[in-house]
């Protein structure tokens, strides 16, 4: 019996181990202290969560973009769960939802569910980012 409840403990273990790491290795930008939209720089907001499936799929892509378009596009992520003022503010009634913003920061196109690296490239470029 002892067996049987150690071997219990140890996949519960295994299971919470496993979990934890799941939700560490999609990195999310930081944008806790962004002003967005960034004043004079065309943006994109992507509104999610860091425990929402597509938003997970989104992180990688956030991720590289906000490198590759460092000084030219600013992308930024913000987690509505944690909290849920940028999900007022913007007006959002699903997660993902992605905001961009033209250099004035007019909002000229919104997108709700999962976008894909190309077509955020191609809104970028449709906006004049290069």
């Amino acid at each position: 019996m002892k067996k049987n409840g150690f071997t219990f403990m140890a996949g519960i273990l295994g299971l919470a181990v496993l979990y934890l790491f799941a939700m560490q290795v999609a990195p999310f930008p930081a944008a806790a202290s962004v002003e967005a939209p960034v004043k004079g720089m065309v943006t994109m907001i992507d509104l999610g969560a860091k425990t929402c499936i597509p938003c997970k799929m989104m992180a990688p892509i956030l991720e590289k973009l906000e490198k590759e378009y460092a000084g030219r596009a600013a992308v930024v992520f913000f987690d509505v769960r944690e909290d849920p003022a940028p999900a007022k503010r913007f007006g959002i009634r699903s997660i993902p939802t992605q905001i961009f913003f033209d250099k004035a920061g007019k909002e000229v196109y919104r997108h709700e569910g999962f976008l894909g690296e190309e077509d955020i490239i191609a809104r970028f470029k449709a906006m004049g980012v290069k």
